[in-house]
């Protein structure tokens, strides 16, 4: 979980594989928001790895009784080796997932149809981090190093975009696919830097002493502080059953609130509910990380379309898409409750 694990080799191609048509069960078996006098509506949500605290406010709500109130009995599961959310997601076994700005424009310019309907957190808090001692200060010096991966070939075209600020050469970075590998093992033995949540791997590094250097992506480009993680959803779910969609926003939107409010007792639910996590770097992690969940936003969850068309812009501007998609289709905030 320490390094930023998120994309999966061949993640789109595989979501593409899928007969969207036959996705997302009856309506009979997803069903909608339940009324207070009705049996609660199962619903499953997928995160993107491991838990950690992006993922405090979905427990919050499960835990302290929020989906509940909106009718939904919610199942928080993590996604199959090999597998992810975004796949399920549009496969219907799941009706939400976290997901990721960056994957879900590359999935809508392939028709895939995922919407994002929170942001989880304001801004972009990853970047690639790497041991003080290693001299990686920026991207150039990345050139000569060391990138431990999870294997998928958006990482290189990030590297080369990052690189091609400081006139470097992404051919010049060995790239190795770390796998599952615990960051702090690995720069140990054999790689110099990976991508990670500061949030977490960050943290950890503080609480162990070590130090590291970070090269933020929103250091280089404004454009790249784009929504990672968010909540996602299918198109399918909105057409057919907004109101079980509007449920799950509300309670989800409720859980983060209390973590903003409450990062000690969130830290504690979230303990609670995945014990072998290290009890102490959950309260170091959530008292760094909730203040940034809202941040500057009008209230959590907000997407603006700025954000959305300048991490497209910056894409197709170092080529990694031919041309934008039609975002107005990629995210929504019709679901958020309105502010307090």
């Amino acid at each position: 979980m320490g390094n930023r694990n998120r994309w999966t080799s061949g993640v789109l191609a595989a979501a593409l594989a899928i007969g969207l048509a036959g996705c997302g069960g009856t309506a009979e078996e997803n069903g909608g928001a339940a009324a207070t006098d009705a049996p609660l509506q199962k619903v499953k949500v997928v995160l993107d790895w491991t838990p950690n605290t992006n993922h405090t406010g979905l427990y919050v709500a499960r835990d302290k009784g929020y989906f509940k109130e909106h009718g939904l009995d919610v199942e928080i599961v993590q996604p199959p080796e090999g597998t992810a959310a975004d796949t399920l997601v549009a496969k219907g076994e799941a009706q939400f997932g976290v997901g990721y700005q960056e994957n879900l424009t590359l999935a809508r310019t392939q028709e895939l149809p995922l919407v994002s309907v929170a942001a989880v957190i304001q801004h972009n808090t990853s970047g690639f981090a790497s041991p003080a001692d290693k001299g990686i200060k920026e991207p150039k010096d990345f050139e000569g190093k060391t990138y431990g991966g999870w294997g998928a070939p958006v990482e290189q075209e990030v590297l080369a975009s990052l690189m091609q600020e400081q006139q470097a050469e992404v051919g010049k970075v060995r790239i190795v696919n770390m796998g599952n590998a615990d960051f702090f093992t690995a720069v140990k033995r054999d790689i110099d830097f990976a991508w990670i949540f500061y949030g977490w791997t960050g943290v950890e590094a503080e609480l162990r002493g070590e130090q590291l250097n970070m090269v933020y992506l929103t250091d280089y480009s404004d454009k790249l502080d784009y929504y990672t993680p968010l909540l996602q959803t299918s198109e399918k779910l909105i057409a057919e059953q907004p109101e079980l969609v509007r449920a799950f926003v509300a309670g989800a939107s409720e859980g983060y609130e209390e973590a903003i409010r409450d990062p000690e007792g969130a830290a504690d639910v979230l303990i609670a509910a995945v014990p072998d996590l290290n009890p102490e770097l959950v309260r170091a992690s959530q008292k760094w990380l909730s203040p940034k969940y809202q941040d500057d936003a009008a209230r959590w969850g907000e997407q603006k379309a700025e954000v959305w068309n300048g991490y497209a812009d910056w894409m197709v501007e170092h080529g990694l898409m031919d041309a934008k998609p039609d975002l107005a289709k990629a995210f929504t905030n019709e679901f958020l409750p309105e502010g307090k």
